[in-house]
């Protein structure tokens, strides 16, 4: 059977971590899979430590890894998959913006997929609690991804911060490991054959403030110029 890995990036989530480990635990537990959850906190010294291992006492699925001197999502998912053997990778955020309910359904839409993707934009998604401007700049990153996405494999949000994936398609893949839109890279450049996307509603931020600000911004539009001078040099 085929082991779940999935990364939790962390940093000043202390408040939310708890809640989520629950959450995520009573969700995969009907599946009746091998699993482990892998915290990587950058350094928050917010209590996490002291909470992730409390947990992790009572469940050898669960461990946590710190980083020193780094930050950023894109390189804590990475360093989390590189220290697992599963074979099916992937990572939600710690805010419980992501409804970690919906990973049963991400798992079983695994079969025939190289990846899965709780996706906002989906029919029957939602955004419901942005505001236009919200809307406006999440539109506009989408529609920069469209020249860069495969015709046969685009999907509706390709931002998506909430996915599962299969290792073999990523094996041979040096992802770069700043910013925070890892899926749009594997996308690009993994080895995808198929994708399936599902829908769910963007829920409210459970503790804490959002990390979103100018530098993510910037390291998007850094993404995006690299990935299309890498399309470039690909093509015939």
């Amino acid at each position: 059977m085929s082991k779940l890995a999935l990364v939790i990036p962390t940093l000043c989530e202390a408040d939310n971590i708890q809640v989520l480990l629950e959450r995520i635990q009573k969700s995969l537990e009907p599946l009746n899979i091998p699993y482990e959850l892998i915290v990587v906190d950058d350094d928050s010294r917010d209590g996490i430590e002291g909470l992730v291992q409390a947990v992790a006492c009572k469940d050898e699925r669960i461990r946590l890894l710190v980083r020193t001197g780094v930050r950023g999502l894109a390189g804590a998912v990475i360093h989390g998959w590189a220290k697992t053997d599963a074979d099916i990778l992937g990572v939600i955020d710690a805010d419980l913006q992501h409804p970690p309910e919906l990973l049963p359904q991400l798992w079983r839409a695994l079969e025939g997929n190289d990846v899965v993707l709780a996706s906002r934009y989906a029919p029957q998604g939602s955004r419901n609690n942005w505001n236009r401007f919200r809307h406006l700049i999440s539109q506009i990153a989408i529609w920069m991804t469209l020249p860069l996405q495969r015709p046969t494999i685009r999907v509706m949000d390709p931002m998506s911060g909430f996915f599962l994936v299969r290792r073999d398609a990523i094996r041979d893949l040096a992802l770069h490991p700043t910013g925070f839109k890892i899926l749009l890279e594997i996308l690009v450049r993994g080895d995808i054959r198929s994708a399936k996307e599902i829908p769910f509603s963007f829920g409210h931020r459970y503790k804490g403030r959002s990390k979103a600000g100018l530098k993510v911004g910037l390291e998007y539009l850094l993404l995006l110029a690299k990935l299309r001078k890498k399309r470039l040099r690909a093509a015939p």
